[in-house]
């Protein structure tokens, strides 16, 4: 992992179900038993990527599952237990206050764990437009999600991702992101068709590793009649 750096200053807040219960919404394209694998592979991809950009001190994964908690802590993540085990929300504030338990001046950020195609670069760019406001996020491809939200310094992150949360972060006074060029930090994967997406764009390694599996399932959706 590279080293910290004056300029790296945002942490970022990384949640991620327990596996045997993440993708579901994936059933079409990966059966029950490969859906934990190709969530974890997911998340792989989006921590390492986030790991490398130059403007990110550190990570916290907010888990309780053993096997995606010892892979990524393998990256060099930081592994927060989900104490309120009270759904999404309430473990993404809590590893925010985890976070600042450790560095009380951090400005952080909560970030999908399903962007396999993640480019560092687009991160930063994103990062860095977040750096001008209190509060600020960026929607989904789709256009009605939340992939990224952020805060500054001594402002509470207020997270209420979920379903239409764009909307919702838009209501609590977060600033909007509009920014082109970014769409690796907007595609998450929930469906057969985002995946099809990431894996034309191009997929990190964990994720890659998957390709032929996820191809046969994928292809098959798109096949006459299907």
């Amino acid at each position: 992992m590279r080293e910290e750096g004056a300029d790296a200053v945002w942490s970022l807040v990384v949640p991620l179900k327990p596996l045997v219960r993440a993708k579901s919404r994936l059933s079409a394209a990966a059966d029950a038993r490969f859906r934990p694998r190709l969530a974890l592979a997911f998340a792989l991809d989006t921590v390492a990527a986030a790991l490398e950009c130059p403007v990110v001190r550190d990570v916290a994964v907010v888990t309780d599952d053993p096997q995606a908690g010892e892979a990524l802590a393998a990256l060099g993540a930081r592994i927060v237990a989900d104490v309120p085990a009270a759904g999404l929300n309430p473990a993404i504030a809590y590893g925010a206050h985890t976070v600042r338990a450790h560095r009380p001046g951090a400005a952080v950020a909560a970030l999908n764990a399903d962007l396999p195609a993640l480019r560092t670069a687009e991160l930063e760019r994103v990062l860095t437009a977040a750096a001008q406001f209190p509060r600020a996020f960026l929607a989904d491809a789709a256009e009605i999600g939340t992939t990224l939200l952020t805060a500054a310094p001594e402002v509470e992150l207020a997270p209420a991702f979920g379903g239409a949360s764009r909307a919702r972060h838009a209501a609590s006074g977060a600033q909007e992101l509009a920014l082109s060029d970014v769409r690796s930090v907007r595609q998450d994967v929930d469906t057969p068709e985002d995946l099809r997406v990431a894996l034309e764009w191009g997929v990190g390694a964990w994720t890659a590793r998957h390709t032929a599996a996820i191809s046969a399932g994928i292809a098959a959706l798109g096949a006459p009649g299907a």
